[in-house]
């Protein structure tokens, strides 16, 4: 009598939030085909779905509420994880048919949840998963999360208390899952954490061997070994503490990507003090002038509040200032929100809604004001770019600079160009530029 084999069990994945999120849904994923599951692409092919939340902003919140329960109405079997879950009373108010809740980076208790509502399969002949686990972004880059959680204590974050406090991995693991992923075709590696120059304060710089090499457990020994593997390596969410400093001579060498994403998100010391930063900004300008004298081509992207409480008219213009004095090349600007559990949500002078949207109007136009003026500045130059796929126009191709991180800054628009695939980099001229991006043709 002949068996016949059970279908294999499918679960769909929605994942939202930021990359350090996407990451880890990529491990999740990772976990879940290792195990016999397969994926599914829509809600109606899916056994099960689990939805990776953002809980940082209340309109995050709004949306992977919307999120659960959109996937509930299509599929009925919804597993909830990641920022969000670390309130699980909000979830299930909102959602009670939820089949189970679990918080940030909680891998574990996923599959176990997963394994209660859908028995996994047991197949020796089930397809091995690489040794660089499955990515939910394109073959040729991905990012790499160095640590979880963060000890900062922001006014107006509540990262800590949905992810706790910083938790580096150790370096041999994360110089070892970059080698993997560079093995299998990854030309460009993201560094994302909380707090990327903070790495390895927690462990005291542990030491540990990679390579028959000695390496620290920290940012700059970090930096060493991912630039000797040869690819395209973007440091984000580097906080300006003053051992930043050293990674500038790697970028000078060209063993990591000259861009650094520095979350300044005010210059005001007055608002600086109320959000709980650093606020000594005319130190920072001194040290990006000197950044830029050793490394000329240094791109340096930023994410900064407006209307934060407190912030008057002379605070904004401080900022505006800053923005044009530092030539931030790129810049992303959010409204100030009342996060449910954040400090800020308690200090007085919160400014009005009408005058949040005029700021953000106004520090908008300065930013393209600047990146404007830096992009014309390539036009004529000849530069290294990575291809990304093709635009929705025939015959051109979307690719990055290295000052380009994926989806969140600008693209190269790149035309004449035969037999290229995605990941492939390649020379171009620059021949024409907008506000924020590029026009090419091979160089």
């Amino acid at each position: 009598m002949t068996q016949i084999a059970s279908p294999q069990p499918k679960v769909g994945i929605v994942s939202l939030g930021c990359p350090k999120a996407l990451v880890d849904s990529e491990r999740i994923v990772t976990r879940l085909r290792a195990e016999g599951y397969a994926l599914s692409g829509d809600y109606n092919g899916a056994d099960l779905v689990i939805v990776n939340t953002c809980g940082f902003l209340d309109s995050a919140r709004d949306e992977s509420l919307e999120a659960i329960g959109e996937a509930i109405e299509a599929n009925g079997k919804v597993i909830v994880t990641g920022c969000l879950g670390a309130e699980p009373d909000v979830i299930e108010k909102a959602h009670p048919s939820v089949l189970a809740v679990t918080g940030p980076h909680q891998y574990e208790q996923v599959m176990d949840a997963v394994h209660t509502h859908l028995t996994p399969p047991h197949n020796p002949h089930t397809d091995l998963v690489p040794d660089a686990g499955l990515k939910l972004t394109p073959r040729h880059y991905a990012y790499l999360k160095i640590s979880e959680g963060c000890n900062n204590r922001c006014s107006f974050c509540i990262i800590p208390k949905l992810r706790g406090d910083l938790v580096s991995r150790p370096i041999h693991h994360v110089l070892t899952e970059a080698e993997q992923l560079v093995k299998a075709g990854v030309k460009e590696l993201l560094v994302i954490s909380q707090d990327t120059s903070a790495y390895g304060l927690d462990v005291k710089y542990e030491p540990q061997v990679w390579k028959d090499e000695r390496y620290e457990t920290r940012f700059l020994d970090l930096a060493r070994g991912l630039g000797s593997l040869g690819v395209w390596t973007r440091m984000h969410y580097v906080y300006p503490y003053p051992h930043v400093d050293q990674i500038i001579p790697l970028m000078a060498e060209g063993l990591i990507t000259p861009y650094l994403d520095i979350p300044f998100q005010h210059a005001a010391a007055p608002v600086l003090r109320a959000m709980k930063r650093p606020a000594k900004q005319d130190k920072v300008l001194e040290r990006i002038a000197n950044w830029r004298r050793d490394v000329p081509d240094l791109a340096i992207r930023s994410t900064f509040i407006v209307g934060f409480p407190g912030e008057t008219e002379e605070d904004f213009n401080i900022l505006l200032d800053f923005i044009r004095e530092a030539k931030i090349d790129r810049a992303g600007c959010f409204k100030y929100e009342n996060v449910a559990s954040a400090d800020s949500a308690d200090l007085p002078g919160h400014v009005p809604e009408d005058v949040k949207e005029d700021r953000w109007h106004r520090f908008m136009q300065v930013q393209a004001e600047v990146s404007g003026a830096r992009a014309k500045a390539q036009i004529g130059t000849v530069q290294d770019i990575i291809i990304d796929g093709p635009s929705d126009e025939d015959g051109t191709l979307i690719a990055r600079t290295k000052a380009d991180a994926p989806d969140v800054d600008g693209v190269v628009y790149l035309t004449g160009a035969d037999q290229v695939a995605p990941g492939d980099i390649i020379r171009a001229k620059i021949h024409d530029a907008d506000e924020y991006d590029l026009f090419a043709t091979p160089g």
